[in-house]
């Protein structure tokens, strides 16, 4: 696989996500369409349950978090992503 094919490949995996997740969140309040928002969260932070990482210096405090929600709309997302690339 060429190195600008590669690129592109991730631009799309990375829309596919992005897309996905955005719709998943959309249709969450759907009767129907609610199964779209079912997912998984992640990550180190206070959103995945976990604690934060802290990094306390006296004078400045920086707090390090990372969460990552897996929904079926962005695994979706990204199948889509793919088909389209194969496509190209």
């Amino acid at each position: 696989m060429k190195t600008g094919r590669a690129w592109v490949l991730l631009l799309l995996m990375l829309c596919g996500v992005v897309i996905g997740s955005f719709l998943g969140i959309l249709t969450k309040d759907i009767s129907w369409l609610s199964w779209l928002d079912y997912g998984m969260t992640f990550g180190i932070g206070s959103d995945a349950g976990n604690g934060a990482l802290v990094l306390n210096l006296g004078v400045i405090s920086v707090t390090f978090g990372l969460s990552i929600k897996i929904s079926i709309a962005s695994i979706l997302g990204v199948v889509i992503a793919f088909l389209i690339y194969r496509k190209l």
